[in-house]
C-alpha cells in the first residue's frame, strides 16, 4: 500500500515503492501530501529531492501522485520535479482539469486527474447531502450518487529512458 511519503513513518504502508510494468520495465511509484490547505506534518518541499534520487535508484521511470487541494502547490511541485520524473499526476479534487501536458524537461502533467465514480454528483456524493451541509454546517450522513459512472484519469507514454512523450486526460463513461 502506497501512503503519503511525507507523513509519519509508522503509518501504514510506504511511501516510495518499485513494481516491474508488465514488460518488466521497473516503475518507481511515490505519493506526496500537499501542506496548502491540507497541513502535510512534512511539506513536500522537504522530501521530495531525497525521494526522487531513491527513486531514481531503482527506476527509470518514475511517477508521482501529488494529493493536494492548492492547484498553486500542484503546478509548483511539478515545476520542480520538471526533467527529474517521468509524471506528476494530480489528485485531491476530483475535478478533471483541461492541463494534461508534457513540460519542457519532459516530465508529463496534469493538475488533477479527475475521479472514477458517481459524474452527476458532488465529488462522489449525492449533491442535496452535499448542499445540506454546506447550507447548514451541520453534519449530513452522506450516500454515494448513483448513475453516469466515469473513469478519469492520465495516459502518459515514455521512453525507456523515463521522459514522457505524451500526455493526454482519460474519460470513459462505463
Amino acid at each position: 500500500m502506497i501512503r503519503p511519503a511525507n507523513v509519519a513513518s509508522a503509518s501504514p504502508g510506504r511511501g516510495l515503492t518499485v513494481l516491474p510494468a508488465a514488460d518488466g520495465t521497473p516503475v518507481a511509484v511515490f505519493n506526496l501530501l500537499g501542506q496548502l490547505f491540507v497541513n502535510a506534518p512534512v511539506g513536500p518541499f522537504e522530501v521530495v529531492d531525497e525521494l526522487v534520487e531513491e527513486a531514481r535508484r531503482g527506476a527509470q521511470v518514475v511517477l508521482v501522485d501529488f494529493h493536494a487541494e492548492a492547484t498553486s502547490e500542484k503546478v509548483a511541485v511539478t515545476r520542480c520535479l520538471d526533467g527529474r520524473v517521468t509524471a506528476v499526476i494530480g489528485t485531491h479534487t476530483h475535478i478533471q482539469t483541461n492541463d494534461a501536458r508534457v513540460l519542457p524537461g519532459g516530465t508529463a502533467a496534469i493538475t488533477d486527474a479527475g475521479m472514477t465514480g458517481p459524474h452527476d454528483s458532488v465529488i462522489g456524493v449525492e449533491a442535496d447531502l452535499a448542499i445540506r451541509r454546506m447550507r447548514t454546517g451541520m453534519p449530513v450522513r452522506f450516500r454515494p450518487a448513483e448513475g453516469d459512472v466515469r473513469i478519469e484519469g492520465v495516459v502518459v507514454t515514455c521512453g525507456a529512458d523515463g521522459t514522457a512523450t505524451s500526455c493526454e486526460a482519460l474519460r470513459v463513461a462505463a
